[in-house]
């Protein structure tokens, strides 16, 4: 009679992960480029329209990508007309914006921010300098000091102050990311 051999299960059923199938090493890939050794998981073509794969790790990949010319081969109206194709896919993508889907401006900002923006009167593009510029210009005008007994003043005053809060804490945490 053949000898039971011991396991490490200790009697509970799902000790090893599930779908563990014995003790063998898993298969790794490696990556494609010389020198690293980092798991290559990120597929990308040899050549335009060939099945072959090159297997990067995620930083040689966008390298390999940034480099890649995607109407290498084409003749111009051949390119024209590819990129003709990815734009019209590409406007699927737009009409989520009508049925606000889609976030304010370009992501960047948040729609807090954007309300801000608006209402110190200023383009979704404007750097900070411009916000401060804009801020104190707005508060000069509407302060309660200048207009005196003008409650739309004094309204329009906090509301040019609330707008500068909101994008004052927007650029200090994009510094604090930076």
């Amino acid at each position: 009679m053949a000898r039971q051999q011991r396991s490490d299960d200790w009697g509970f059923p799902r000790w090893r992960p599930y779908g563990a199938k014995g003790r063998a090493a898993a298969r790794v890939r490696l990556c494609d480029r010389e020198g690293c050794d980092e798991v290559g998981d990120r597929p990308a073509p040899k050549a335009p329209n060939s099945p072959e794969r090159w297997m990067f790790c995620e930083p040689h990949a966008a390298e390999y990508n940034r480099n890649w010319n995607y109407f290498a081969g084409l003749t111009a109206e051949e390119a024209a007309r590819r990129a003709a194709d990815e734009e019209a896919g590409a406007s699927a993508f737009r009409k989520s914006a009508h049925y606000q889907w889609a976030g304010p401006g370009d992501g960047s900002r948040s729609r807090d921010e954007m309300r801000a923006l608006d209402a110190l009167g200023l383009d979704t593009d404007a750097d900070f300098a411009t916000v401060r510029a804009a801020y104190r210009a707005l508060a000069k005008q509407y302060h309660p000091d200048t207009n005196k007994d003008d409650e739309d003043a004094a309204t329009r005053f906090q509301q040019v102050q609330a707008a500068y809060e909101v994008l004052r804490k927007a650029e200090e945490r994009k510094s604090f990311k930076a």
